[in-house]
């Protein structure tokens, strides 16, 4: 399982990976990103964007990269930056099929993506991916998996996902919304000739939003790889809309807000990689401290209290604009 270097690596960094959804597409749901990214949001200036991210995180230990068919060129960038870096034969690739990417590279598209989790799909997506990936994807996951998924019940599709798997191919999952915790339970159960056909299960998880936490626990006692997605909870924990007593707990630490949010999820003893969604340099620099955060027990108390009811957070991520 490509997850094994990573889980045995003696770089901390390792166990942080990178995520590509804040730069493979001009609009997304993050706070902060006309800071960020500035008015220039062509193809270029996010090719180019992404593939200086890559390169510093490689340089500074990151070996996991994380995209999507639906993260616009997220998947061409990253194969472009894996042909120009033929020293990086160890990273390990994910990517996600289940929604397309329909914005036309406009950030005030009515609709960002559409949801398809059918065989039909999966198997066109797949071709896609691997058009650009080929033998250097490792991970393929069902993208955002909730509890009323077909992905879950399709007996067919779960034929052609274990084919995969027997080729080589890890097979995993993603969830979102409220009912993860359904979900990944959900998804545990399904087994193709009587053995499990997922290995990893990327979640939504921070100091906002915990409510996976026992059912990711699960997840890792059955021996699958735990991906945390949205430790940032979406720019709600980056400056200037950090909570006071994440700021606090920052203030203490002398790091930034940022690596002490993602330094809560690292301290989980079932986390195995979390991914940060720096859109700069800076921020995966300041992300990466997480890896040094040394967190005392009263000061993982304070952050607990900002957990929020999972039917609030998600009704309020699903205000927030796209940029």
């Amino acid at each position: 399982m490509p997850f094994t270097r990573l889980a045995t690596a003696t770089t901390p960094t390792c166990h942080i990976g990178l995520g590509l959804a804040a730069v493979g597409r001009p609009g997304y749901i993050n706070l902060g990103r006309d800071r960020d990214l500035g008015d220039n949001r062509s193809v270029e200036a996010l090719r180019t964007r992404t593939h200086e991210l890559l390169d510093a995180a490689y340089a500074q230990g990151v070996r996991y990269f994380d995209a999507a068919r639906s993260y616009g060129r997220s998947e061409e960038f990253l194969a472009e930056w894996l042909k120009k870096r033929p020293d990086a034969d160890d990273v390990v690739i994910g990517s996600k099929w289940g929604y397309t990417y329909t914005a036309d590279w406009s950030t005030d598209a009515e609709r960002h993506e559409v949801k398809d989790h059918s065989l039909a799909a999966y198997e066109r997506q797949r071709a896609e991916s691997l058009a650009l990936l080929g033998d250097r994807l490792d991970l393929y996951q069902i993208h955002s998996v909730t509890p009323e998924s077909p992905a879950l019940t399709d007996k067919e599709l779960h034929a052609r996902l274990a084919e995969a798997a027997a080729q080589g191919l890890t097979i995993g999952f993603s969830t979102s919304g409220p009912a993860q915790a359904e979900a990944i339970r959900a998804a545990l159960a399904v087994t193709v000739d009587g053995e499990p056909l997922f290995r990893t299960v990327q979640s939504t998880y921070n100091v906002l939003e915990t409510s996976a936490g026992p059912a990711l626990a699960e997840a890792h006692d059955a021996g699958l790889t735990v991906i945390v997605k949205e430790g940032m909870a979406n720019g709600r924990l980056a400056a200037p809309d950090t909570p006071e007593a994440l700021r606090a707990v920052a203030d203490e630490t002398g790091l930034g807000p940022d690596a002490v949010a993602l330094a809560v999820i690292l301290r989980q003893p079932w986390a195995g990689v979390v991914l940060s969604g720096a859109a700069t340099t800076t921020q995966l620099a300041s992300n990466l401290h997480a890896a040094a955060v040394d967190l005392t027990d009263e000061q993982s108390a304070r952050l607990a209290t900002l957990a929020e009811e999972p039917e609030a957070y998600w009704q309020r991520r699903a205000q927030l604009p796209w940029h």
